[in-house]
């Protein structure tokens, strides 16, 4: 198996693929890669189901990184960029009520396209100077 061969494919209680598309407050499960050794000699080490409830997002204010709070179901906080949370399959719940899900959606669409106007705004800018 290598790095980008991960298998999950939902189960019974996650059954919706949300990847692109992960709001707050969606219970989630994928799988993520770890590795061993050192960081400049790390070794793939298989892959670590992780599940848990998105409780943030945000944009980063430079390169409007998109970065996940994930909740772990042990309690833990897990801070994953989108990119990362995206590479292999994420799936989900689903919501009591889905239209709360889908205005959330909407929202986060919102503030990526604001966050991006900005970042173009500014490079725009920084040719000037």
């Amino acid at each position: 198996m290598t790095y980008k061969d991960s298998t999950y494919q939902g189960d019974n209680d996650y059954v919706v693929n949300c990847t692109g598309d992960c709001v707050t407050g969606d219970q989630v499960r994928f799988e993520r890669a770890t590795f061993t050794g050192s960081y400049r000699n790390a070794k793939f080490a298989g892959f670590e189901l992780v599940t848990g409830e998105i409780i943030n997002d945000s944009y980063g204010a430079e390169k409007q990184q998109h970065t996940f709070t994930i909740q772990a179901a042990n309690g833990d906080k897990i801070r994953i960029k989108g990119r990362n949370l995206y590479k292999n399959n994420v799936y989900r719940k689903t919501w009591d009520d889905e239209s709360l899900r889908t205005q959330a959606l909407i929202e986060k669409h919102q503030r990526g396209r604001a966050a991006r106007s900005v970042r173009d705004l500014r490079r725009e800018q920084s040719q000037y100077f």
